[in-house]
Order: structure tokens, then sequence, then C-alpha cells
């Protein structure tokens, strides 16, 4: 009879239905936006021109341009493709980022070189070859640019003595600072400078001239070596032992050195034009003026004086 009023235990499993969120949706969202933005770059760059796709390859190849320029205007900004001008080929956007480049501040110019020279620094220090040289690496920020200057000494020369064949150390230097001068817009100069000791044969035979111009030629080989664009070198050339350093002796070993000027836009300028700017033309006509108009009627009254004696 007790086992008839047993009770009857009914035990129910509630099942909850769990809810997989939304997530997936999301990244597919993502997902497909990445691709339709994908889809949209192939299709403009090939209804672009040889000349735009040049222009997008240039800009990702030295992205410090756009910051060198400023970046604030729609065609200074950091997008693939650029903007600002009022046709698809943005050249009038492109002219607004060279002017705006040349009317940059002068302290804001001194900025960007010091930055140059903080990354050369910093490249030379993480190399522990280059690092012994740094004690022959002379920086000066001045009116023509950053100047890099390459000293001598008698236990580490940058060349053998009289040669212009360059020492590996010397050569390895140069090939780091290519892919860095590359990053900026500005033009370069170098020249080759020399002690006063001279050649046997006097400076009528192989001199001081033809060395420095030669050692600088060897720099030049070594920066094209290490990747610097050879359209972006403005000048080579050799001083002999014309320029001495400041606090000097002439046949100080110092004077035996490369320096590698990056002009600002101004100053390659003034080399382009060999000095000359058109506004000193326009100064020297103003001055000039009244000179020519005092000859230009000397020359009219000497004329009628003329025309009266042969009508006589």
């Amino acid at each position: 009879m007790a086992e008839d009023h047993r009770p009857i235990i009914i035990r129910r499993k509630k099942i909850v239905k769990k809810h997989h969120g939304g997530s997936w949706k999301i990244a597919l969202a993502d997902f497909m936006t990445a691709l339709m933005a994908l889809f949209l770059v192939m299709w403009i760059l090939s209804m672009s021109s040889e000349k735009d796709r040049q222009s997008i390859s240039e800009y990702f190849r030295t992205p410090l341009l756009v910051s060198m320029a400023g970046g604030e205007r729609s065609s200074n900004a950091a997008s693939v493709i650029q903007g600002g001008g009022a046709d698809p080929t943005h050249m009038e956007g492109e002219q607004a980022r060279i002017d705006l480049r040349r009317e940059t501040r002068p302290s804001d110019v001194r900025r960007h070189f010091n930055e140059i020279r903080r990354r050369v620094e910093s490249a030379i220090e993480a190399d522990p070859v280059l690092r012994a040289l740094k004690a022959q690496l002379q920086f000066d920020v001045t009116r023509e640019g950053l100047r890099i200057m390459m000293l001598d000494t008698e236990t580490k020369p940058m060349f053998e003595v009289g040669s212009d064949r360059i020492a590996p150390y010397m050569e390895r230097l140069l090939r780091t600072l290519a892919p860095l001068l590359n990053e900026i817009p500005n033009e370069v100069t170098i020249s080759g400078h020399t002690d006063s000791l001279p050649y046997a044969g006097g400076e009528r035979g192989y001199s001081n001239w033809e060395l420095s111009a030669d050692r600088a030629n060897e720099s030049r080989k070594a920066l094209l070596d290490g990747g610097f664009e050879p359209e972006r070198l403005l000048l080579v050339m050799g001083a002999a032992d014309r320029i001495p350093l400041d606090g000097t002796a002439p046949d100080d070993p110092r004077n035996r050195r490369i320096t590698i000027v990056v002009h600002t836009f101004e100053s390659a300028e003034f080399i382009k034009r060999q000095g000359f700017f058109p506004q000193d033309q326009e100064e020297l006509d103003a001055r000039l003026e009244p000179d020519v108009q005092q000859l230009n009627e000397e020359f009219q009254r000497a004329t009628n004086a003329t025309d009266q004696t042969k009508q006589k």
C-alpha cells in the first residue's frame, strides 16, 4: 500500500535557445565595404591616364611630401586620389601645393630640416659601423638649407690619400643617406674639398681641383647606388682648397671633406638662375631708366644736328 502512495516526480528540463548575436553581420558588412572600395579604386585606376597613375605611385613612394607641404588643403590631403584642381588631372591642385611649399615660413623650413637631421642621426646611431663616424659628421641649418659635412681625419680618412677611391665606410654612409634624402622634395648639391697640400705637378697637372671634383663625383655615384633619385641632384663640383673650414689651418685634414646641401626651394631656384631673378632685371631697368632717357635725348640732338648740317 505504501508503494501505491509514493509521489510521482516529473522533472521538466527547460531548454533555452541561445541567441547567436549579430557580430557576423558587422564583419560581413565591413568586408563588403572594403571589397567595394577595392573595386572602386581598381575602376578609377583603369580609367586614369599613365600620368595620373605615375602621380599616385609617386605619392606612395614619397609620402613625406604631403607633410612637408602642410597637408591641410584638399590638394595636399593624405588621399590616394589627389584633389584640389578643377580638372581630373589635379594640375591646379598640384600647383597650389608647390606654391604652398614655397610660401612656407622660415620656422617651418627649419623644423623640417631639423627633422631630417634627426632621422639621419638615428640611422647612423643604429648602425655599429657608421656610429664610429659620428665625430666626423657636422650638420648646419643655413639660409641655403641643411648642410651635411663629412670630414676627414688622419686615422679614418673618407678617401685614400691623394685618390678619389672611396673608403667602404664612407660608401656605406652615403648609401644610408640616399633613401632618407628621397623622402623630401628638396634638391641636393655635392661639393668636394681638399687641404692645401699641393701635388708635385702643380696647378697645371692633376691638382686639388681635379681631386676635389673626382671625390664629389664618386660620392654622387655612391648616393645613386643607394637609390638616390638622379633628377634631384642639382650640382656636383670641386672647390679644391679655396673654402677651408672656419678656424682651421689650410693644411688641416678636416678640410678634406664632402659637403652635401639639401637646399631650400629659394636657394635651388637661385642656383638654377645662376644668381639672377626676374625682379633683379626690373630693379636694374628702373635704375638705368634715367641714364637711358638721357642717352636717347643726346642721340636725338646729335641726329637733329646732323640733319641740319646736311640741309645746309
